[in-house]
């Protein structure tokens, strides 16, 4: 069986550094995405190139080496992991109403069955079969007879599908009926039941290096084979038809359409992409049946005048193998002439070209069936034309008389099928940039789901962000109101001690002698006016000086004794009168009166000392 080129549409070449990239996944990694369309790849791991920040494919290779981590971000970026329980509702009801009614039909009774999820991702269209067949068959039947075989090549979406756990929402378009029949648990979080779990056995597979698994009923590859190129998807195909058991079924997605492998699978339900192994292949080829002539050969005006006007070339031979009769076609195609009758057949350039005519003719002259040589070609150029090359013997009773060679004109028919096939292929280019363009239309679907579950979920956690803002937003300002109030208690016993302070600089301006207060350290606290009169010294001079070791004309060290009994409390109030010179050098008598200073608890806080000035 030949087969014809086959027109395909090109793909971008891509860029050297893509391919170093692949080629350092696949070695470095085990991660074979080569088979991949590139546009997809490209795209992919272009998003993961924004995100770190890199403008170039062999920046992200070096960033890629040296960061372990950032392979498991890529691997999970360009394994688009979208599915869910029943995708494709319509797809599932058909499935289970009339495709897996009549598989399991044709089994022979109690026969096991065997399903393949490839590319099961996290487990949910492997479990959908599990739900689907133990519904078919009933919990019993399904656990003795059932083996669901999901693989994927991502572990850690085969972890999740081993947990068999799905938050509720996840099983939002599922008939509660199956939920509360085969789902476990309450709450947020629902684990599939263990009738089911113990039927679905999960593993790591990779479609194109992994060895197929065999004798499989029912295979679904749903969504899939869109991301590989066509080469790829050629051999993944290949190795589910191997797969399939006599009679299986293929489930495809809905993006996918094997147009163009007829000889692997016939269609069951184009819509819903159901599709059965092809157990015979039939290879159709336009077949043309000669025309003969049934008549005898007669020596009559009319016979002669019909044979000689008969659209094809025919020759006739007697039973010596003579020719006998020629007709006008014959002269005008095949280059023999009236002059050629009466000749032995075999020494005219016509017997053996364009074809060998020796062994048919002797087989018609011994009576065999009438032979069907098949196609030749004569002439060339504008005058090229095709026959099928008839030979059959003429007889009378049980005699050969002779033998009719016709050459039947097949060329108008010939003309056809190479328009035929012309057309065949043009359609199936046709169908296969349609299928290109269904599947990367699909596949841009599935990115921009799977970027809107990305962006919904960074709205929830920036939801979640704003949330804490507002509350801690409140806390502030809260604070800020109790703050508030403390700043106007604060300026309320500001006001207070200002107006205290002014009434008591009013009271120190009132006396006439000169005031000094200490600490219980004898540290200078209050040094009034009239005593920077008397003494020459400025109140930020003296205030916080230890008293007794200022520089003045009083001799302070004689105050120390009746500073230090009433600051321990032995007295209340020392009198006593002493010389000194005040700031003009003029002796004077000074009267001095110590008081103790105590706060409302009776504790000592200091003293203050009271100065006026007598002349001796």
């Amino acid at each position: 069986m030949t087969s014809s080129p086959r027109t395909t549409r090109t793909q971008p070449e891509p860029a050297p550094d893509v391919e170093a990239l692949l080629e350092h996944l696949r070695v470095h990694r085990g991660a074979d995405f080569t088979g991949y369309k590139r546009t997809s790849l490209m795209r992919l791991v272009g998003r993961r190139m924004q995100t770190t920040g890199h403008t170039s494919v062999r920046d992200y290779l070096d960033h890629l080496e040296v960061d372990p981590g950032e392979f498991a971000q890529l691997f999970d970026m360009l394994l688009i992991n979208v599915t869910s329980f029943f995708r494709d509702a319509e797809a599932w009801t058909v499935l289970r109403e009339q495709a897996l009614p009549a598989l399991l039909l044709a089994l022979p009774a109690g026969s096991p069955v065997r399903v393949w999820s490839a590319a099961c991702a996290s487990g949910e269209e492997a479990y959908t079969l599990a739900i689907l067949l133990a519904e078919v068959l009933g919990p019993e039947q399904f656990a003795a007879r059932v083996k669901v075989y999901a693989t994927d090549i991502d572990e850690s979406a085969l972890a999740t599908a081993r947990a068999g756990q799905y938050r509720r929402e996840a099983l939002s378009a599922v008939d509660p009926m199956l939920v509360e029949r085969w789902f476990e648990g309450s709450g947020d979080l629902l684990t599939i039941s263990s009738q089911l779990r113990g039927s679905v056995i999960f593993g790591r597979h990779d479609l194109i290096q992994d060895a197929p698994i065999g004798r499989i009923n029912l295979l679904t590859c749903r969504n899939a084979l869109m991301y590989l190129n066509h080469e790829t998807q050629a051999r993944a195909l290949e190795r589910f038809s191997f797969s399939l058991a006599p009679g299986g079924l293929l489930m495809l997605g809905k993006a996918e359409m094997l147009l163009t492998h007829g000889d692997l699978f016939s269609p069951v339900d184009l819509k819903h992409r159901l599709f059965a192994k092809r157990d015979v292949r039939i290879e159709l080829r336009p077949t043309f049946s000669p025309r003969g002539r049934d008549g005898e050969v007669g020596l009559t005006k009319v016979v002669e005048a019909a044979f000689a006007g008969a659209p094809d070339p025919q020759l006739v031979l007697d039973d010596q193998g003579v020719l006998s009769l020629v007709n006008e076609s014959a002269v005008r195609r095949l280059g023999v002439s009236r002059q050629d009758i009466g000749r032995p057949f075999f020494e005219l350039p016509v017997s053996y070209s364009p074809l060998e005519l020796g062994r048919p003719v002797a087989a018609a002259q011994s009576g065999a069936a009438p032979v069907e040589l098949g196609e030749v070609t004569v002439g060339s150029g504008a005058d090229e034309a095709w026959y099928d090359v008839q030979v059959a013997a003429l007889t009378a009773g049980d005699g050969v008389l002779g033998v009719q060679i016709t050459f039947v004109d097949v060329t108008r028919y010939r003309h056809l099928a190479q328009d035929l096939d012309a057309a065949n292929r043009a359609l199936e280019t046709a169908y296969e940039e349609l299928q290109s363009s269904n599947e990367e239309l699909e596949t841009t679907n599935e990115e921009l789901q799977s970027a809107i579950e990305e962006l919904e979920t960074t709205n929830e956690e920036l939801q979640s962000t704003n949330e804490e803002l507002e509350t801690m937003n409140e806390e502030l300002q809260s604070t800020n109101e109790e703050m508030q109030a403390v700043n106007d208690e604060l300026r309320e016993r500001t006001s207070e001690v200002h107006r205290v302070n002014a009434f008591l600089e009013s009271i120190l301006l009132g006396l006439d002698g000169a005031v000094v207060v200490v600490d219980t350290d004898l540290v200078v606290r209050v040094w009034n006016e009239r005593a920077e009169q008397m003494w020459g010294l400025r109140s930020y001079e003296a205030q916080g000086q230890p008293f007794l070791s200022l520089d003045i004309g009083l001799p302070v060290s004689t105050l120390r004794d009746a500073l230090l009994a009433v600051l321990s409390g032995d007295q209340h109030h020392v009198d006593a009168q002493v010389r000194a010179r005040d700031r003009f050098g003029r002796d004077v008598v000074c009267a001095v009166s110590c008081s103790r200073l105590q706060d409302a608890a009776g504790a000592v806080t200091g003293a203050m000392v009271l100065l006026e000035e007598r002349r001796p």
